[in-house]
């Protein structure tokens, strides 16, 4: 009778470090950030669709939604990067809001070095909206950096930043 309680309780002890093991770390929102940004932007990303080199201007991003010309350069210290947007109506003013996040602390950043948002501006470089920025990455690592466009998310760009 003792041999099986004892059991019982050693597979109830292997059970809790387990279910303790496997839980993720939950996101933690900054004060600041806009409010707008919710947790479940996060829990949703898809880290194996990696942002890509595409079209004659060094973007990377994803072809035909969004990409960045600067975002294979060093980031870690600073460093410019010029957004681009496609399928968007009517861009010009609308604000950009661009939040990034960290895989391996699973912590939230803002990367522009202006705050959360900047102006959208018109057409370049084949896509409909563009606006340039200051960035700088707090750390190297895997990063999803979320973009909203006037409120709503409207992609998420998959980026390994090494320096």
């Amino acid at each position: 009778m003792l041999r099986k309680k004892l059991t019982a309780l050693i597979m109830l002890g292997m059970c809790l470090i387990i279910a303790g093991c496997a839980k993720e770390q939950s996101v933690s929102l900054p004060e600041d950030i806009p409010d707008f940004v919710k947790v479940g932007d996060f829990e949703s990303i898809d880290w194996d669709q990696k942002a890509v080199m595409f079209g004659d201007s060094g973007i990377i991003g994803n072809e035909n939604k969004s990409g960045v010309i600067g975002a294979g350069m060093p980031s870690l210290n600073g460093q410019k990067w010029m957004w681009h947007l496609w399928g968007n109506d009517e861009p010009v003013g609308k604000e950009l809001t661009i939040v990034g996040f960290h895989k391996e602390t699973n912590s939230v950043h803002p990367i522009l070095m202006t705050g959360w948002s900047l102006q959208l501006g018109g057409e370049n470089n084949g896509a409909n909206a563009h606006a340039p920025s200051s960035v700088q990455i707090p750390e190297p690592g895997e990063w999803a950096i979320l973009l909203y466009v006037d409120k709503k998310l409207f992609d998420t760009l998959i980026y390994d930043i090494k320096e």
